[in-house]
């Protein structure tokens, strides 16, 4: 019997996850007007089949103007409900590994082309583009058309539509949602003195800046199933001399924890073209340690988290509760069964599957 306590159960609110391994939502810009195709039946399905605990849908915008490409996924009406539906119901018939679902707007950093082809901003009278609407009017790069000002009325709309997304996601049996508010979109604008700059309650001081995420949360957390998780994605610093940094976090995770928040995902960056990360493996690592030492929630780490020693460290010596991996589950979606060999530990493979067993590995799946 394994030892490793990546591999060990973990509860969050309502669920429960098998170990550790949490996938991180990945953007595959490749819906059509917000609707899921075929190709995220192939790329959330192969996901579903790698023994994590935790499968999260891609950002996914809450308006059709809160896409960060044209390419992107979003849950705003019932035809993108109906396409994840059909997705999603195609995987359960095979997979039983719980869902969450990232919920999102892009704010200032929205039309922009796909990654593939350059990815800059489109103008609004382009075929695929529109104007961009944030927190003030600060474009992200030098050379962009700057957004619009969000007033009231927008902030309440923008706010209802994300409440709008958790009801349909909890109609999709979706076990957990994440609220993005990391990485310069829509909420993170808010958060950052650097984007935000107005002068009314939603900005200015700490309280006045933490104001609009607040809203959304309570708004989200009303919305979707009581029983079912409801968390928070947040940059844990924007790497930016004035900018948001990791006291505010906790602050942020502080007044999140009060309403009820599930779990925090602490990332980093995304706001500004002028951050300074020091990127290298497990970078992120102590912003996640400073938000739960500060807090009751659990905290997933995420970032440049490849080696299977290094996982293990992570949780082993209480620096977060879970592991999420991005990227490298792209390159290697059986990640978790390679962990799960390397350390001894057992991990669940399809029926189909099973005669991959390598020998020296006897007792490394479950059914």
């Amino acid at each position: 019997m394994s030892s490793a306590k990546l591999f060990t159960p973990f509860r969050v609110a309502g669920v429960e996850l098998a170990n550790r391994i949490v996938i991180a939502p990945m953007c595959q810009y490749s819906a059509e007007d917000g609707r899921m195709t075929d190709w995220h039946l192939i790329h959330l399905g192969q996901l579903a089949f790698s023994g994590a605990a935790l499968l999260t849908i891609e950002a996914t915008a809450v308006l059709r103007e809160g896409r960060i490409t044209y390419g992107d996924v979003g849950l705003w009406s019932d035809e993108t409900e109906a396409a994840m539906g059909r997705v999603l119901s195609s995987i359960r018939r095979y997979s039983d590994m719980p869902f969450a679902i990232q919920l999102a707007h892009a704010g200032r950093k929205a039309s922009t082309e796909v990654p593939w082809k350059g990815g800059e901003q489109i103008a609004p009278n382009g075929a695929t583009g529109w104007r961009t609407v944030a927190p003030s009017a600060l474009a992200y790069l030098p050379n962009e058309i700057p957004p619009v000002a969000l007033d009231r009325g927008e902030m309440e709309r923008i706010r209802d539509a994300f409440a709008q997304a958790a009801r349909r996601a909890g109609r999709l049996d979706i076990a957990a949602v994440q609220i993005h508010a990391a990485h310069g979109y829509l909420l993170h604008q808010f958060l950052s003195p650097l984007s935000n700059v107005r002068e009314d309650e939603y900005g200015g001081s700490l309280e006045n800046r933490i104001r609009f995420p607040l809203e959304v949360f309570e708004a989200v957390r009303a919305s979707f199933p009581g029983d079912r998780p409801v968390g928070v994605r947040v940059s844990g610093t924007d790497w930016a001399e004035g900018g948001w940094d990791i006291d505010q976090t906790i602050e942020l995770s502080k007044a999140l924890e009060a309403r009820g928040c599930s779990v925090v995902h602490v990332s980093s960056g995304g706001l500004t073209a002028d951050q300074k990360i020091p990127v290298g493996p497990s970078y992120q690592v102590p912003l996640a340690r400073a938000v739960k030492a500060a807090t009751k929630m659990p905290v997933v780490a995420v970032g440049l988290i490849v080696d299977f020693e290094q996982a293990e460290a992570i949780v082993a010596t209480g620096d977060a509760d879970l592991i999420a991996l991005a990227r490298g589950m792209l390159y290697d979606p059986r990640w978790p069964w390679h962990a799960a060999a390397h350390f001894g530990a057992r991990v669940k493979a399809p029926k189909q599957y099973l005669r991959s067993q390598p020998r020296r590995y006897p007792h490394l799946f479950d059914e």
